[in-house]
């Protein structure tokens, strides 16, 4: 039979079934999606591929899914260091982005972002900015897979003035990229001190009736809850709740302030969390209770949050950090071990974004979103175990190939579908921009 390619790997790590490694297999790639996945030597007999390349010293992964980012951000990344969130927003981020938010910042700044996750193996994203049309078209031209979020906000910004014009530049959207194949989108209220009721009610609405996930910022600090005691009279995701918001389409990020009268009625709702470890750490913003989420059998996915709050989007880093973080918030040693984590980075993100039949595992029939991860380097040696070596010891500068969809975006750490050198001199030109208007710090 003729396919496409086969691809002969060391190790193969499908993340499904569960704690599964094979050694010495061979993916099969055929129009984009996985065609059988079988030894090497069966896979030699059985298929003529176009092309059978050798990945004698790598693990074969499902394309990570960095389930929570601000692209665009990545433009501003180390502009506004250690400063906790509400400081940072109100008098550094959101000033900077009524001065330069535009259509030309978020295309630049996605492009730049694109490209450092997909040298880190992330093949697919969940993205909440403002101009989401204008990251929706760089998403196409790239050939990565993502969740555009259709953002809403109670202020005025450089996109939209009022929530009727929100609502009316998202469903635009919406219906421009719902047939795009590696294109899906999210509703994305910002957090609940910043979008009011009626705006979240028609959310509600409009989720159900089109069927879109909610996508939303929801108990990341304890300043937070404050403020919904005093404005609501109570915890924000009472509130949410009793706006009926919470269910199976739910996607809460970063939730470090919870009950366990909380966890239980979350996990009873179906809703999912993504777990920002780095993000929360850098900004002092509290623990997600992940081992208890998991145990209670909540989906965590994992995100890494803008770069501007990061500092990196990097996936590897995310579930090193996530793996340790939860460990000591737990007390216990055997939580979020190595396995659990690599499914968070995969799985979970798409069982979360409603992608799980299509990505997040590497099973016959699906997406063949892939990434290859070179792991005879002295820092990865010797390997007794290639999914701890993944979580504990990797680094993302090992990743060296990715497929989306069956197109190979990144080849032997080179880019196919970016240009590089146009991406750096437009960060130049932005890095300029907004020095100029910086204090002595590097700050605004």
């Amino acid at each position: 039979m003729n396919v496409d390619a086969i691809l002969l790997a060391r190790w193969i790590v499908p993340v499904e079934p569960d704690g599964t490694v094979l050694e010495r297999h061979a993916l099969v790639l055929d129009g984009g999606r996985i065609k059988d996945l079988l030894p090497q030597a069966e896979a030699l007999e059985r298929y003529q591929a176009a092309s059978v390349e050798h990945f004698d010293e790598h693990v074969l992964i499902p394309g990570l899914v960095n389930a929570h980012t601000h692209a665009a951000m990545t433009l501003m990344r180390g502009i506004a260091d250690d400063l906790p969130l509400m400081t940072w927003l109100n008098d550094y981020i959101w000033p900077l982005e009524a001065q330069w938010a535009g259509e030309a910042f978020v295309a630049d700044g996605t492009d730049l972002a694109m490209a450092e996750m997909l040298r880190g193996g992330v093949t697919c994203f969940s993205d909440m900015y403002f101009f989401p049309e204008i990251a929706a078209r760089r998403v196409l031209h790239s050939g990565m897979r993502a969740a555009i979020g259709l953002i809403l906000i109670d202020f005025p910004t450089a996109w939209a003035q009022n929530p009727d014009e929100y609502f009316a530049k998202n469903l635009a959207l919406y219906d421009e990229i719902r047939h795009a194949p590696l294109l899906q989108t999210a509703f994305a209220p910002h957090a609940p001190y910043s979008v009011s009721d009626g705006p979240l009610q028609r959310v509600r609405t409009l989720a159900g009736e089109i069927e879109r996930p909610i996508h939303m910022h929801v108990h990341e600090t304890q300043d937070e809850i404050r403020q919904g005691m005093q404005s609501h009279g109570m915890r924000p995701l009472q509130r949410l709740e009793q706006l009926d918001l919470i269910g199976p389409q739910f996607i809460a990020v970063h939730m470090t302030q919870l009950t366990d009268g909380e966890i239980e009625r979350y996990a009873a709702s179906g809703a999912h969390v993504v777990h920002c470890p780095e993000s929360n750490l850098k900004l002092a913003s509290g623990f997600c209770p992940v081992d208890k989420l998991l145990k209670a059998g909540v989906n965590v996915a994992l995100g890494t949050d803008g770069a501007a709050s990061n500092n990196d989007l990097d996936m590897f880093g995310e579930m090193r950090t996530a793996a340790l973080l939860g460990k000591a918030v737990a007390g216990d040693a055997s939580a979020l071990p190595a396995h659990t984590v690599l499914r968070m980075a995969t799985l979970n993100g798409a069982k979360a974004l409603g992608l799980d039949g299509e990505i997040g595992s590497l099973q016959i029939g699906k997406a063949a979103d892939v990434a290859a991860v070179r792991l005879d380097a002295l820092e990865t040696r010797p390997l007794f175990d290639p999914v701890s070596h993944l979580v504990y010891a990797a680094g993302r500068h090992q990743v060296s190939d990715v497929w989306v969809a069956g197109r190979r975006l990144l080849r032997r750490r080179e880019l196919t579908s970016l240009d590089l050198d146009d991406i750096l001199a437009r960060a130049d030109h932005w890095q300029a921009k907004l020095s100029s208007h910086s204090h002595h710090t590097g700050q605004p």
